[in-house]
């Protein structure tokens, strides 16, 4: 049965649902309070990541937090701040942060990336949005030390042991791999089984596959409030406009928490900020990696190579720091001495909001307490990997399909 469904959210998670329920016959709006050419969506590594198996509520992540809490130019990084949502956060991260919590997780994640991986390929062999870069090259996670690569060693063999397709490398084969390619390492593990795209060129080419099928695309527009009757969302009211709809899709990314008190729901969501510099000339580099000392992504797209990093707790804002995007070009040289990014790169550097969940693992599913509201947020550093799964299992939920995985572990009504 056709529904009128409106999608709050026009990052990578929300086009993407509203692509595959514009496939099963619904009639799609989407709402963003912006214009949808910035944010997350725009400015990340565009890994498709099988191999990121850990999430970020790990062992040992609160007291590197509070380790680097003093450093301007940390990876990882929360600023003390008064906010009880903060505080909540923080508390049920502590709490995830166990040994079998991240085993738990560790499968599902798998699974769901597997599943995005393929969805992918799909999307570019229907030729809705043309062409767009789509590699299989596989991510390199590079490292200076030998605990370094130990610790990531140990990763690999679990990945292995789920049937991911890796292997190590010394610097020998590293230089086979990329002959023209000085890199200061001891060596790398090889994440085969991953993938990369160029965000901006997918982003553009789905809004304009979506606009030319006839979904309704609102921008510039925000949420005001939202009538509530007999456990249904009746009404959204924005700052322009009313809308009456069937079901709705929460897909808010880092502003998905606030949005959830107009609903009275609690919905654990912190925004991680992270930070891109691209560099729009030859730098050798042919394959993604991660610089694993400095937690730099590395990303060869399609019309420059891009270096992102950091996962920065501050709330929601845009304020770029230039020292964190300075640390983020001193790691580049320390691990590719050929490669100097210049103040005119760092002068143009972005940043973006990632939307976390107190666990590391995305919500996705129905709210108990609304029936018709769909919540697809919390995805972390995995947001551009897991789109289109997520835009999938939204219109298998909404379409009163069975979904394509079991899909209880990514609840919004878990509990921390």
């Amino acid at each position: 049965m056709e529904k009128n469904v409106l999608i709050i959210g026009g990052g990578i998670v929300g086009l993407c649902s509203a692509y595959f329920l514009h496939k099963e016959g619904h009639q799609v709006t989407i709402l963003d309070k912006s214009d949808i050419t910035s944010g997350a969506s725009f400015v990340n590594a565009g890994y498709i990541t099988p191999s990121h198996i850990i999430p970020l509520a790990s062992p040992g992540m609160i007291s590197k937090g509070i380790k680097w809490m003093f450093s301007p130019t940390s990876p990882f990084y929360m600023k003390p701040r008064w906010d009880m949502d903060f505080f909540r956060w923080s508390w049920y991260f502590h709490k995830s942060s166990t040994k079998e919590k991240v085993a738990h997780a560790i499968p599902l994640i798998k699974e769901i990336n597997l599943m995005s991986r393929e969805l992918f390929t799909a999307i570019k062999n229907t030729g809705d949005l043309g062409d767009f870069q789509l590699e299989r090259k596989g991510l390199l996670m590079l490292y200076k030390t030998e605990e370094e690569g130990e610790h990531e060693l140990a990763v690999a063999e679990k990945a292995s042991f789920l049937g991911l397709e890796v292997s190590s490398l010394d610097k020998k084969a590293l230089n086979r791999l990329q002959p023209n390619l000085n890199m200061d390492v001891k060596g790398a593990i090889h994440y085969e089984c991953d993938g990369h795209t160029t965000p901006t060129e997918f982003m553009e080419k789905m809004l304009n596959y979506l606009k030319r099928s006839g979904v309704i695309i609102k921008t510039k527009e925000e949420v005001t409030d939202l009538l509530i009757d007999n456990n249904r969302i009746s009404k959204v009211t924005t700052d322009k406009a009313e809308y009456s709809v069937d079901e709705i899709v929460l897909a808010a990314g880092s502003w998905s928490e606030k949005l959830s008190k107009k609903m009275n729901l609690k919905l654990p969501v912190q925004a991680g900020k992270g930070y891109s510099i691209n560099v729009a000339r030859p730098t050798g580099i042919t394959i993604p990696a991660i610089l694993m000392e400095a937690k730099v992504a590395v990303t060869p797209m399609k019309e420059y190579t891009r270096f992102a990093g950091t996962m920065e707790f501050s709330g929601i804002n845009d304020i770029i720091k230039k020292q964190r995007v300075q640390a983020i070009a001193k790691a580049v040289t320390q691990f590719y001495p050929d490669i100097k990014i210049n103040d005119g790169e760092i002068g143009l550097a972005k940043s973006g909001l990632r939307p976390v969940s107190p666990d590391g693992l995305p919500y996705i599913g129905k709210c108990s307490s609304l029936k018709n509201l769909t919540i697809a947020t919390g995805h972390a550093m995995m947001g551009w990997s897991l789109g289109p799964v997520t835009g999938q299992l939204v219109s298998e939920i909404i379409s009163d399909k069975k979904t394509s995985m079991d899909i209880n572990g990514f609840s919004p009504n878990r509990q921390f």
